[in-house]
């Protein structure tokens, strides 16, 4: 039977090898959503890590934004992976010193290891449209942690407004400056969507840039105050069940063409992560009546990689879901 539903976006064909028994272990890279969306879809675990934790070279054209990490069936499969993979690359000028933590051994603590952190369940994120069917199944693993787990849950939106324009700005200048130079030569023989892409820079110019760093700037800063007040922040992966295979987003959304980028509005809760840097993972929270996954994101503190990992392994361990596959 041939597959149905959509793998996600980049890193897809790893999420799918993974949930389908194809192999135990992926590498993802991330630079707005791309571990996580295709870990969700498919019904897996999905880190992504600290910016800077696991050194990427040769550089993606959007260094700035672009994470790497693992995708496994379970939490403890990731962190092994982790202590693995993390470490400094004099080849990745942005990548961090190697950390003392034993992310395997963060996950130890069990239901218990997390109990009395603090922790915020946003189902929007202040802007974000939300399936209904999405929205029950992530509530109702959000309470778990209060429930279970011996959290203190609080609803509670960070206070950011939506930051697409400054991500859209980032992405599409980083990818011109490094590729647009082989249009000359190349341009007939490059996809065309990239083509695409590269030429949307001529719609910005210096200023355009300027504002989307300083807009990253105070992304960061309204962020940093928020998680001065909580240990963790949950969220929904997505806003939308999984769809066909054969479509580029959701039913009722298509993109514009004046937009920067075409996929807003689907992917509202992972690429914030992505300009700040902090590490953000999925986890399986339920299905949907149709039969795909749903999954619910864990975004921790800055460097706070073993928090996410231990709470992922406390949730794994009172909603276990390694023993499932999804419809695909």
């Amino acid at each position: 039977m041939g597959c149905k539903q959509n793998a996600g976006c980049s890193s897809g064909g790893a999420a799918a090898a993974v949930a389908t028994g194809l192999g135990q272990l992926a590498v993802g890279t991330d630079g707005a959503g791309s571990i996580r969306i295709p870990s969700s879809f498919c019904g897996i675990f999905g880190l992504k890590p600290s910016f800077g934790r696991v050194a990427v070279y040769p550089p993606a054209p959007v260094a700035v934004l672009v994470h790497a990490g693992p995708m496994t069936r379970t939490v403890r499969d990731a962190a092994l992976m982790l202590n693995a993979i993390t470490g400094p690359d004099e080849r990745d000028l942005l990548s961090l010193p190697s950390d003392p933590t034993g992310f395997l051994n963060a996950c130890d603590g069990g239901m218990g290891g997390i109990r009395g952190l603090r922790v915020a369940w946003s189902p929007t994120l202040g802007y974000a449209k939300l399936d209904p069917e999405v929205a029950r199944i992530t509530e109702s693993a959000a309470k778990v942690f209060e429930s279970s787990l011996g959290c203190t849950l609080e609803a509670a939106d960070p206070g950011f407004e939506r930051p697409w324009k400054s991500l859209s700005i980032l992405w599409v200048m980083s990818y011109a400056l490094r590729l647009r130079a082989f249009l000359s030569k190349w341009e007939d023989q490059m996809d065309p969507d990239l083509v695409t892409l590269i030429k949307r820079a001529e719609w910005l110019n210096s200023t355009d840039y300027g504002e989307a760093v300083a807009s990253r700037a105070a992304l960061w800063d309204t962020t940093r105050k928020f998680f001065s007040r909580f240990d963790l922040l949950l969220t929904p992966t997505l806003p939308v069940q999984a769809f066909t295979v054969s479509r580029i987003g959701p039913d009722g959304i298509s993109s514009s063409g004046d937009e920067l980028l075409p996929f807003s509005d689907w992917i509202p809760f992972t690429y914030p992560w992505n300009m700040t840097g902090q590490p953000a993972a999925t986890v399986p929270c339920g299905f949907t009546q149709a039969g795909p996954p749903v999954g619910l994101q864990i975004i921790g503190r800055r460097f706070a990689d073993a928090t996410v990992l231990r709470a992922s392994s406390a949730f794994e361990e009172v909603r276990p879901w390694s023993h499932t596959r999804p419809i695909m």
